[in-house]
């Protein structure tokens, strides 16, 4: 899958780790992951922000939901990932 449009940022602060992934093309959005202690390099979604423009079309932000989630899955996999 092309993950072009994908930045995952990781933060860490006193001792707690926060996992974003944002898209970076119309539409914007973030989420944050929460990792997977049972899976490591999975993540379930914590947060979502979105533009106020997204409300109906859910079955299209889905597909990408579920991408973002994909990619997060994939740069916990791949080299200088942290899964």
């Amino acid at each position: 899958m092309n993950f072009s449009h994908f930045v995952r940022i990781d933060r860490g602060r006193r001792g707690q780790e926060r996992h974003f992934v944002v898209h970076m093309h119309d539409p914007k959005f973030t989420v944050e992951f929460t990792p997977e202690l049972a899976t490591p390099g999975q993540g379930t979604i914590k947060r979502i922000c979105v533009p106020n423009s997204w409300a109906g079309d859910y079955g299209r932000y889905a597909k990408l939901l579920a991408a973002a989630q994909e990619f997060f899955t994939e740069s916990n996999a791949g080299p200088g990932g942290r899964g």
